[in-house]
């Protein structure tokens, strides 16, 4: 891409007013300014998400739910305000689908320990892929040992494609659960979500989507995708850390059984048994984050006045000029280079250790995450065991893209 089409870009997407609304990005880090692309793991948060938290702890700091007291309902107020946020953002049915957890990995975990231990037996099987992160990898593993179900893996190809037709072929009576991320943390491979789904239904599984990755560069209409359940994470989404989202259908939460046992998650309570609380508040046990729910919602009104659609083109643009930038650089492999792909740019360089040279752009101002990104399996797969990853955000530019290419080449000049 040369600076006209960039220039083109920039009349349909202010990239300028939006990186404006981030602090943050807005720093030096070695001297030098910050190239913040690490937003696989956290993504940074505009100014007005920060300011709705501010004013939450300055004038309505109070606990949710019973209370009577003025500052205990705005909190209430604004608290359900939320959920009805986060049901219109990804389209479910009702509000009281939205249960509110601590990020993705509790979502999965919920759901491994709520739906898993009432509805899976021994010899059931969960099919998940070869790229999953972590948490949608060990609840089930842990599921395992103490229920005896089987875990089945669906492989992928030599440039992370998800092999659909394959994982069609592990389906079966025995399948009781499909738990599929939509976007790999590692790989940037955006799976068919929708074919997916559609192929577990067809043998009566339940299907759990990973939208960690994916709830920031694509839209996500959990009524068009069918899903039976969604998680993911505020952090990944210009929200706070700390909050997370599971959606479930209404009729599927209210036979699961409680995850944790508390306040709030009772209506009555005695010592010869207890009365659930009807759904979601079955499974928020316990005060909750109110402030990240509170900051999620906003997260979620910033993204929805850009739009998903344009955010998701400006960043297309990114992972294409970015791809090409970094396919010229002597001795760089990138890890993963499936058909469909969003938001990551995972690599390896000949003769260059990740960490070192992760040290080194720091040095540069440069962010990236070096490592295994929570998915050994997949590390395994490619044979290395780590690699370099620059994950992009709809307030990355092109210069961003630049700087972090200049930054490689010098580094590597420095290390071999």
């Amino acid at each position: 891409m040369n600076h006209a089409a960039t220039n083109e870009h920039k009349t349909k997407f202010d990239i300028d007013k939006i990186r404006a609304d981030f602090p943050a990005l807005h720093q030096k880090v070695s001297g030098h300014d910050l190239v913040y692309l690490d937003n696989g793991a956290s993504t940074q948060k505009p100014q007005q998400v920060i300011d709705t938290i501010k004013t939450y702890y300055e004038r309505d700091n109070s606990n949710v739910h019973r209370g009577i007291h003025t500052l205990s309902q705005r909190a209430t107020d604004h608290f359900e305000a939320a959920r009805v946020t986060v049901q219109e953002f990804i389209n479910a049915k009702t509000d009281n689908e939205i249960v509110f957890t601590s990020g993705t990995t509790e979502s999965i975990n919920l759901v491994a320990n709520s739906f898993g231990r009432a509805f899976l037996s021994a010899g059931d099987e969960v099919l998940i892929s070869a790229m999953e992160h972590h948490s949608n990898i060990v609840p089930w593993q842990l599921l395992e040992q103490q229920i005896g179900i089987k875990l089945v893996v669906a492989p992928i190809d030599k440039n992370g494609n998800f092999l659909l037709e394959e994982f069609k072929a592990l389906l079966s009576p025995k399948t009781k659960l499909v738990a599929i991320t939509q976007l790999s943390n590692a790989l940037g491979t955006l799976t068919p979500i929708k074919e997916i789904i559609k192929a577990a239904q067809a043998v009566g599984a339940k299907t759990l989507i990973d939208g960690a990755q994916a709830i920031a560069h694509t839209v996500v209409d959990v009524q068009d995708l069918d899903c039976d359940f969604y998680a993911f994470s505020g952090h990944k989404i210009f929200a706070p850390t700390g909050i997370g989202v599971l959606y479930g259908k209404h009729d599927l939460l209210d036979q699961m059984p409680p995850y944790q046992g508390g306040g709030e998650m009772i209506k009555v309570v005695s010592f010869s048994g207890s009365t659930y609380n009807e759904v979601p508040h079955k499974f928020e046990a316990g005060t909750p984050n109110i402030a990240g729910v509170i900051g999620l919602a906003a997260g979620l009104r910033y993204v929805s006045e850009i739009g998903i659609e344009n955010l998701a083109a400006h960043e297309q643009a990114l992972l294409d000029y970015g791809t090409e930038k970094l396919k010229s650089i002597d001795g760089l492999k990138l890890i993963g280079e499936a058909d469909a792909k969003a938001s990551i740019l995972s690599f390896q360089i000949e003769g260059v250790h990740a960490s070192d040279l992760g040290t080194l752009l720091d040095h540069q101002g440069i962010a990236i995450r070096v490592g295994h990104h929570c998915a050994m399996p997949v590390m395994a797969f490619f044979g290395v065991d780590a690699t370099a990853r620059a994950s992009l955000a709809f307030y990355n530019n092109f210069e961003d893209i630049d700087a972090l290419v200049a930054a490689i080449e010098k580094a590597v000049d420095m290390l071999r």
